[in-house]
């Protein structure tokens, strides 16, 4: 019997809350590590955009131990406190992130980064992809202040047709740029992760937030030094035996042994709390006319 997409997202939805993450994002970093081993020998991690914080959970939980060791989130709006992890509410494209980041880390600078934002998309393909381009050069921007040599960068992507200029500016701040599709995401989305590694910014290079190295055509690449196709690999990752994204399961929901458990996070201050107070009151309802009143 052929399987939904949603049906899988709600299989990743339960085992989140079954196992104390806030979302099932985290099974996308835990997949992403079971194949590049990014989490190996990590003190200091940053996680951009980081709400609603299972990605930082991932890396609290892998980092836990060590005195030196400390995750620091990163986003615009608040979040429920986290053990072992220490919160910034700031924009990623401030120079006083960045520093407040480098504060927390006592002068030194992050081993990883990583960073799983998106924007509120609209359906619009090619609006949603340039988007989260210009996101994801914002991720990279902000890196080359907090990330140390041969550092790790892992950003999510959206692909589309001009993907491969974003690979070209990645390329060069990092020797080995790979594609991840985990397990956990759909094969139908064009969702994907690029993993940069061995952080090698250009001889010279300045960080700073005034300039960000940004190229929107071809024909910006062909008026620099920067290779204009790189050739990324792409690596399916995850356990290939699991949940397929377009297979599909019962869930068995009506079986006797099944428990509800409530969601770990909590929205702290949902966009749509405002709409639902006034629903409740019929504030938003259309006002009715009389028939035959114009």
């Amino acid at each position: 019997m052929g399987r939904t997409s949603k049906d899988k997202r709600d299989i990743y939805y339960r085992l989140a809350k079954e196992k104390g993450w806030r979302a099932r994002s985290a099974f996308k970093l835990l997949q992403i590590d079971e194949q590049f081993k990014i989490l190996e020998g990590v003190t200091r991690a940053v996680d951009l955009c980081a709400a609603p914080g299972s990605w930082s959970q991932v890396l609290s939980r892998h980092l836990q131990g060590g005195k030196d060791q400390m995750v620091v989130a990163v986003d615009i709006q608040s979040m429920a406190p986290m053990p072992g992890v220490i919160q910034i509410e700031g924009d990623i494209t401030k120079h006083s992130t960045a520093e407040k980041i480098i504060q927390h880390f006592q002068g030194h600078k992050a081993d990883l980064v990583v960073c799983d934002g998106a924007p509120d998309v609209t359906g619009l393909h090619d609006i949603d992809e340039y988007i989260q381009s210009q996101l994801l050069l914002a991720a990279l921007n902000i890196s080359t202040f907090v990330l140390k040599p041969k550092g790790t960068l892992v950003c999510k992507i959206f692909r589309g047709k001009d993907v491969h200029i974003l690979y070209s500016q990645l390329k060069l701040f990092f020797t080995t740029v790979t594609l991840a599709k985990p397990r956990s995401s759909r094969n139908s989305s064009i969702e994907a992760f690029v993993v940069c590694q061995n952080y090698s910014p250009p001889e010279g290079y300045e960080p700073t937030m005034l300039n960000p190295l940004t190229f929107h055509s071809e024909d910006d690449l062909r008026n620099t030094n920067a290779v204009n196709r790189y050739i990324v690999p792409f690596v399916a990752c995850g356990n290939l035996l699991p949940f397929d994204s377009d297979t599909n399961s019962s869930l068995q929901a009506t079986d006797d042994n099944y428990q509800f458990r409530e969601p770990v996070q909590k929205p702290i201050a949902p966009p749509y709390a405002e709409s639902v107070a006034l629903r409740r009151k019929a504030a938003l309802d259309k006002p009715s006319y009389p028939s035959g009143s114009s």
